[in-house]
């Protein structure tokens, strides 16, 4: 169904996808390459949310030349009205002769009926091309269209002997300056970045995006069932934070208020955060990914309770020590059965520390 040549184009539309990894949410980031004649008429992406879509960015950029192109997009273009109109309908308009799209939009308003309006047309469809690519590229997006939950990535930072910080709790720096740059990397992509009250009583961090470029700077989310945090901490300054509590405190949330901090309470039944409907209610808000960097407590609680889809785990080459502190508050297990069993994506070398991407199997 398809040949070299499609390979190449699509392949350029994912790499234009990117373009959009830390600026496009809650929208997935998408690429559109328009060809005729094995010749590149014009280019796009979606820059950010509100902007045009990658489809039209392109048939923008086009303009007449659009028609009996074949235009290779990494989502099926929409069909509904959003912020901006359809694709599909923008696509039809401009003439253009062919769509080829990486995959079928997970979005339920669209779901394939974006192609089938464009096949109504008149116009050749063809729906798969490196599928698999762009599923990667949008995984938070998918996560939150197909379960109702963001994709949460798990940060952690150990000795080579799995410890996170002294049993005193000091832990800066355990990793070094290139680890830690590659770990803002991943903040930015991330919609939101999760910690929990024992991280920020402990080591008050800011959790903003700073040594890699970023234009805008994810929600701040804090797990705090009792309400305790102090509304002076780093993480709430400026505003741009949400707390997730289990017990209302009306006094504390209206100081908060007044800082622009939302409190959600959603307890559980053994009285701390329902971390689940906390997802939920992420994906509610429109978070597609989710960037964990707490403690062993709050790590070990996410895992217990299959909220965490894949770790980050970054190691440096000096050992802490029996006492010092653990990567994951878990349980004791008795038979080997009951371990938590993780597919390694990505091994690699950054700096003097190896980084190990692995995925709850």
């Amino acid at each position: 169904m398809f040949n070299a040549a499609d390979h190449t184009y699509m392949a350029r539309a994912l790499e234009l996808a990117a373009r959009g990894l830390t600026t496009t949410a809650p929208n997935p980031r998408v690429g559109c390459v328009l060809v005729r004649g094995g010749e590149v008429i014009a280019e796009g992406w979606h820059e950010r949310a509100g902007g045009p879509h990658a489809e039209a960015h392109a048939l923008a950029l086009a303009g007449v030349a659009a028609k009996g192109t074949t235009a290779y997009v990494t989502l099926e273009p929409c069909s509904h009205y959003g912020r901006t109109p359809p694709c599909a309908d923008a696509l039809i308009a401009a003439g253009v002769a062919r769509v080829v799209a990486a995959m079928e939009d997970p979005n339920p308003k669209v779901a394939g009926t974006g192609m089938a309006r464009l096949a109504a047309a008149g116009i050749e469809t063809a729906v798969g091309l490196m599928e698999a690519e762009a599923r990667e590229l949008n995984v938070g997006f998918v996560s939150r269209m197909t379960r109702g939950r963001p994709w949460v990535r798990l940060k952690t930072a150990a000795s080579l002997d799995g410890r996170t910080a002294l049993n005193n709790g000091v832990s800066q720096w355990i990793t070094g300056p290139e680890a830690r740059r590659h770990g803002h990397g991943w903040r930015a992509r991330a919609c939101a970045i999760l910690t929990g009250i024992g991280t920020v009583r402990e080591d008050d961090p800011s959790l903003t995006v700073r040594d890699v470029p970023c234009e805008r700077q994810p929600l701040r989310v804090v797990v705090d069932s009792r309400l305790e945090i102090s509304p002076a901490a780093k993480v709430l300054a400026g505003g741009n934070a949400l707390i997730f509590a289990a017990v209302p405190d009306v006094e504390k949330s209206a100081i908060l208020a007044t800082q622009g901090i939302e409190v959600v309470v959603l307890p559980n039944a053994v009285g701390k955060v329902d971390l689940a409907a906390m997802l939920a209610e992420l994906a509610w808000r429109g978070i597609n990914e989710v960037h964990v960097e707490g403690g062993e407590k709050l790590n070990g609680s996410l895992l217990r309770e299959g909220c965490v889809d894949e770790l980050l785990i970054y190691q440096a080459p000096i050992l802490l020590g029996d006492k010092a502190r653990g990567m994951f508050g878990l349980p004791e297990l008795s038979d080997l059965s009951g371990a938590l069993r993780l597919s390694v994506v990505e091994r690699r070398v950054v700096g003097t520390d190896s980084f190990l991407r692995a995925r709850l199997a």
